[in-house]
């Protein structure tokens, strides 16, 4: 009979997760059981409404509004598996005029759900980058949000029927623009109704990277409470397990015939190039901690959380003791 603790764990299906989906990365003393075949927004709602998995793979800003509200009863450690930069994935109806961000001021804007982490970047992004506040727009979600909230009296949200799609009346002319955590299908299918707010959106996105640092964090590794009162050991021992899983990851996939792309190498060289040889990098490093606190008090001003949280408040500690457990020895 094993003495390991078991513990099952929610998360999309990625490449860096995957040797410790094989069992090749095995955390010390936990036995692993690894979730991959949800979508995401179900991942979030099963684990911070209903706690159906012992860890889970979680919108960042769900994490903030549920432990805001005192509902969240789990903690969590610092793995960002989930990352994305953000200025291309704010679409607009070419019919309405919509040259640039400003252009967005008193318009019918349509978002998947206000409060997830992909939509309070941009609309975090809009406002301090480009100086559109998310008070001059009327919002309009398509789903229930993860965690329900008051909004402020100064936001304008109205809800979507239910056999109606952000994408849909987007492209009908029925919405101005969307912003949405995933290409939509006008864009995908190449609808001349519809396209991106920025024609050159990695430009921006590298032009932001260069000006902040940030590559944008959308998920968090949450644990239930219980488990971390229970093994305080277990959050150190699984975040080490999950760096161990993406150098592995990482390593594998610097060899060009990993992937059936032409310009795979000069891809990955570029990349490395612009945002270092490890933009997935987990802990709290100072990069992390901005981050974080640059999220966090988007949530905050945009009315999802009424504490304005820090990096420490959301996570556990991984610190072991300074240099300690960079050289192995007996």
């Amino acid at each position: 009979m094993s003495n390991r603790v078991a513990i099952t764990l929610a998360c999309g299906d990625y490449e860096i997760i995957r040797p410790l989906k094989e069992g090749v990365v095995k955390p010390d003393g936990i036995d692993l059981t690894v979730l991959t075949a949800m979508d995401s927004t179900t991942r979030h709602w099963r684990f911070l409404r209903g706690r159906e998995f012992d860890a889970a793979e979680v919108s960042c800003s769900s994490y903030m509004v549920a432990r805001d509200q005192g509902v969240a009863d789990a903690a969590a450690i610092p793995v960002f598996l989930h990352r994305r930069f953000r200025h291309g994935f704010m679409f607009i109806n070419t019919g309405k005029g919509i040259a640039k961000p400003a252009d967005l001021i008193g318009r019918r804007v349509g978002v998947k759900q206000f409060q997830a982490t992909a939509i309070v970047w941009m609309r975090g992004i809009l406002d301090s980058e480009y100086g559109v506040p998310a008070q001059s727009i009327e919002w309009v979600p398509e789903l229930d949000e993860t965690i329900e909230f008051t909004p402020p009296p100064s936001l304008k949200i109205a809800k979507l029927a239910h056999n109606e799609t952000v994408e849909g009346l987007l492209a009908e002319g029925k919405l101005d623009a969307c912003l949405h955590p995933d290409l939509i299908k006008p864009i995908v299918q190449k609808d001349p109704r519809v396209a991106r707010l920025f024609p050159d959106w990695k430009r921006e996105e590298i032009a932001y990277w260069k000006k902040t640092g940030i590559f944008p964090i959308m998920h968090v590794m949450a644990i239930k409470q219980e488990i971390v009162d229970r093994h305080p050991w277990l959050p150190i021992n699984l975040y080490h397990a999950f760096n161990e899983s993406k150098r592995l990851a990482m390593k594998r996939m610097e060899n060009p015939r990993i992937a059936p792309l032409v310009w795979y190498r000069e891809a990955w060289e570029e990349q490395e190039d612009i945002v270092g040889n490890d933009p997935w990098e987990y802990g709290p490093s100072e990069r992390n901690i901005n981050n974080i606190n640059t999220l966090a008090g988007y949530a905050h001003d945009g009315g999802l959380t009424k504490r304005r949280f820090n990096f420490d408040d959301l996570f556990v500690p991984v610190f072991q003791g300074r240099k300690r457990g960079d050289e192995f020895r007996f």
